[in-house]
């Protein structure tokens, strides 16, 4: 694990060594420890916060169980999200999946402005549009994205899959360009009824991993729109690492914080 250099007070990259493994800032003279994690909270406190977390537990009974304060928890529980956001998988390759999807609550319980700004459901919804790609050995990466055009799509592609590598998509007009991109292009007729031909050619592991985290986000009892790129984090980084213990998860997470901490986040 890495060493945290920058001062957590000032951000200053100055310091220097002294007893103990700590460390001085030449700026505001402020002392730390080399392998201090975010506010102020001991390798044991942020063990048992992380516990709580990793088992689905509100920010109340995070409080409790880890004899912390509400509004401590809450700021921690944004930097472990933050945190989260920077575990980016590995550029895939093999067999994927592209979809998009939408978010923002139940039409009924939205404001008469927004339901007048588009559609109940999907393509040219209010709701926020939601990218992503599942390769199919087990990993998913997803991200808020501003429109679901094929210039604002592929790129994305481009950028998270091999060149080579089997895309699965629906018939969605923006992914007309895959296969001139430098990818087998294999589609599933969603109109027609038609979600597997049999083939492995279908985007049902992507679906399911749409359904995962909408019953997550409803959960939730309401996210704010600006928020959002950070619980998706969350649930995509949940999702990636499914099948590891908590405590191997909360390791990970204390690698996470350690390394943004050092870098300012």
């Amino acid at each position: 694990m890495g060493q945290t250099k920058k001062c957590p007070r000032c951000g200053n990259s100055k310091s220097w060594a002294i007893r103990r493994d700590r460390r001085r800032c030449a700026s505001c003279r402020y002392e730390w420890r080399a392998d201090q994690l975010p506010l102020h909270l001991s390798r044991a406190e942020w063990r048992r916060l992380l516990r709580w977390f990793l088992l689905g537990q509100s920010s109340a009974s995070i409080a409790r169980e880890a004899r912390l304060g509400r509004g401590q928890v809450l700021r921690a529980l944004m930097l472990v999200r933050q945190a989260m956001a920077s575990d980016i998988p590995p550029v895939f390759e093999g067999t994927v999946e592209i979809d998009e999807t939408y978010l923002g609550g139940a039409w009924r319980n939205k404001r008469k402005s927004d339901r007048s700004k588009g559609a109940k459901r999907g393509r040219g919804t209010s709701k926020q549009a939601v990218f992503g790609i599942l390769c199919r050995s087990g990993q998913v990466w997803a991200d808020v994205v501003p429109n679901v055009e094929a210039n604002t799509l592929l790129p994305l592609l481009r950028k998270q899959v091999a060149t080579g590598s089997i895309v699965c998509s629906d018939t969605f007009r923006s992914y007309t360009g895959v296969a001139a991109k430098g990818y087998v292009h294999r589609l599933v007729r969603h109109e027609d009824q038609e979600y597997s031909d049999g083939k492995g050619n279908h985007i049902n592991g992507l679906e399911g991993f749409w359904g995962y985290l909408k019953r997550m986000l409803a959960a939730k009892g309401g996210i704010r729109r600006e928020r959002l790129p950070l619980y998706l984090a969350e649930y995509v980084w949940r999702y990636n690492h499914r099948k590891l213990a908590i405590r191997d998860q909360t390791n990970i997470v204390l690698s996470q914080l350690q390394n943004t901490h050092e870098l300012g986040g």
